[in-house]
């Protein structure tokens, strides 16, 4: 942490203590646990889970500044976060990028998987499915999850929940421009009753992209839900929606083939989620989904009478159809179970050689069972079995005790088994280049049988909250064992990129996040990660830092203005979209002031944001550099 921050910070302290002029009370501190929905299925307290939880509410998500959720996971421990659309949209990852594709994480949005088939399997796009402003909360588990959704939910999961429908009824508005080309904008409207309510929302994010990269980056997105009661007895929830991204890419001036070019990608979905109460004490679950996406990108260059082509479009499609039954036995005994069956489709000829689609159907049986042995102890126990048409069979068990040694402490233990079966890409690509529509050379060609990835990891957490002195402690000692991960190699004489299970290894360190509200209106936020890698592959070792470390201080002053303040640094680290013989570290300093306005009868709020007081850093390739970017938001709700 800088020195230049550390005065800073001092200085905004006394400045913000001063504005809170009220006494600080125990009434500031008394709010309830938070409840978390995604991390056995159960709804739990958050000191009740079987896992370390990072939960980013509203409003936090709002005071950040952020601009998309893959930004937002800079405030969560162990987590990295890269601002390229070299690889679609930015993209997040845990504990390091072990591809250029952040493909060991399961990205949920109310539930449904918005993990894409269609690349070495990918959360990025997914990261961009709905607007920041529709969304309640954010919850991250840290940690591996295959115990409750199976495949890729290898070493976390983000489950998104958007906002009730009654919570946005009416017109809200919003527009933001600034420096970098930074041009968004969105509305929604919110209409009906509380038996049954509806929320229409579009918007568009556009910017000029990192200094050295190929910008003109742009997001539209439209997305609709509606919340139904037919009766006393069944909820009933509809969404609908599309995603597009337009963004550059290439231009790298060591390479001649990485030609300046557009990447389109579209996406589409379709939801239904019933739920039926049977009773006091048991519920039946219905969930049905249908999403598609496509993606268009050609390489051309031309050389004399010669005229060499790559061409990555292609399509997917994937259909999901799952039950889930929860029934409370009595009050030690809860019990969650249920199925889920899901096909997914992956047709393009320029990355296989073929128009015939390849076809993955998943099965899955799953269950937890929480049972408390006492009022201090709660034991979680579950697994996931899942058998995959083309690598077989996995299960994925989960054991974790809870302790509450005392009314606002708790220590976590327990072990927990996860896996990330091939991506069909990585399975079965067969890319050419061709010259004048002939085929001249083989580019990536897999033909190997592949093992599923798999991690082992161990766990001893320790929560506190501390009301009174308004502390929140959470810590996470972790020790994750990885088998046969997947790499890409080539071949050394052939020159033929091909990919494997190359590498097992171990990961293991310590993350925290701190939370203290020192003051009426005040809050600071302490994350560290301190992250050990033993592989003996140079880019896996390379893939995280270190040490990372994250500092958020929010302060709610008079007049209703609200200050944030929002620090990053981290040791040295392989980019993710160039290999470990370039590392950097990354220092960057982000500031918001907001205040209200009311225009008659309607409420509003102006936005000053400043990412990046530092100097410039690379992202995701050397070439790439984050440079300071100044925007304002206008936000109006009728």
């Amino acid at each position: 942490m800088s020195k230049k921050f550390i005065i800073l910070s001092v200085s905004l302290l006394g400045l913000t203590a001063a504005q809170a002029a009220a006494v600080t009370s125990e009434t500031d501190y008394l709010t309830d646990m938070p409840i978390v929905l995604s991390v056995s299925r159960l709804p739990q307290r958050l000191d009740e889970t079987p896992g370390a939880v990072t939960i980013l509410d509203r409003e936090m998500i709002r005071l950040s500044g952020a601009r998309d959720v893959a930004d937002l996971m800079r405030l969560v421990p162990g987590f990295q976060s890269s601002s390229s659309f070299e690889r679609i949209a930015p993209q997040a990852s845990y504990h390091g990028a072990f591809t250029s594709y952040s493909n060991q994480l399961q990205v949920l949005v109310d539930g449904r998987s918005v993990y894409s088939p269609y690349f070495v399997g990918s959360t990025e796009a997914g990261l961009q499915t709905v607007a920041l402003e529709d969304i309640e909360r954010i919850e991250v588990l840290r940690g591996s999850n295959s115990a409750a959704y199976g495949a890729r939910a290898m070493l976390g999961v983000i489950n998104i929940v958007t906002r009730h429908t009654t919570d946005t009824l009416g017109v809200s508005v919003g527009v933001t421009n600034g420096q970098n080309g930074i041009r968004d904008a969105r509305a929604s409207i919110g209409w009906g009753q509380p038996d049954a309510s509806f929320r229409l929302g579009v918007d568009r994010r556009g910017d000029d992209g990192l200094a050295g990269a190929n910008g003109h980056n742009e997001i539209n997105r439209v997305n609709f839900r509606a919340d139904l009661r037919p009766n006393a007895r069944d909820e009933v929830q509809l969404r609908f929606g599309g995603l597009g991204i337009n963004a550059g890419k290439g231009g790298d001036p060591d390479r001649t083939d990485d030609t300046l070019r557009e990447q389109i990608y579209d996406s589409s979905y379709v939801q239904i989620d019933w739920k039926r109460i049977l009773g006091p004490d048991e519920d039946l679950a219905f969930h049905i989904s249908h999403g598609q996406e496509s993606y268009q990108e050609a390489v051309s260059l031309v050389m004399g009478p010669y005229s060499f082509e790559y061409n990555a479009t292609g399509r997917s499609i994937s259909d999901v159809l799952a039950i889930q039954h929860t029934v409370r036995y009595d009050l030690n005994w809860r019990l969650v179970w249920g199925a889920e069956l899901r096909r997914e489709q992956v047709i393009s000829k320029g990355l296989y050689s073929t128009d015939a689609p390849f076809l993955t159907d998943f099965s899955r049986i799953f269950g937890n069972v929480e049972w408390r042995l006492s009022p201090s102890w709660i034991v979680n126990a579950g697994a996931l079995a899942e058998r995959n048409s083309v690598t077989g069979d996995s299960l994925a068990p989960r054991l974790m005790f809870n302790w509450h040694f005392t009314d606002s402490q708790t220590i976590r233990a327990g072990v927990s088994k996860a896996f990330r079966p091939p991506s069909t890409f990585e399975s079965f690509s067969n890319v050419q280049v061709r010259m004048n529509g002939n085929f001249y050379s083989q580019l990536i060609l897999s033909n190997r049988i592949l093992q599923t990835e798999e991690v082992l990891t161990r766990e001893l957490g320790y929560l506190g909250n501390f009301p009174v002195p308004g502390l929140n402690l959470d810590v996470r000692v972790f020790q994750e064992q990885l088998r046969d991960l997947i790499s890409q190699s080539s071949d050394p004489v052939t020159k033929i990129k091909y990919y494997a299970n190359q590498d097992n290894f171990e990961i293991h360190g310590l993350e925290y996040q701190l939370k203290w509200k020192p003051w009426t209106g005040g809050q600071l936020v302490l994350n560290q990660a301190f992250i050990r890698n033993n592989s003996k592959d140079n880019d896996h070792e390379a893939a995280a830092p270190t040490v990372a470390n994250s500092i958020v201080f929010f302060q709610k002053m008079s007049h209703g203005l609200n200050l944030s303040l929002m620090h990053q640094s981290s040791g040295l680290a392989a980019l993710p979209g160039f290999n470990s013989g370039t590392k950097t570290t990354i220092s960057r300093t982000d500031v918001r002031l907001s205040v209200p306005m009311n225009f008659g009868h309607n409420k509003g709020e102006v936005a000053l944001v400043v990412q990046n007081l530092s100097e410039p850093y690379a992202d995701f390739s050397p070439r790439f550099q984050f440079e300071r970017r100044a925007f304002v938001t206008l936000r109006v709700e009728h």
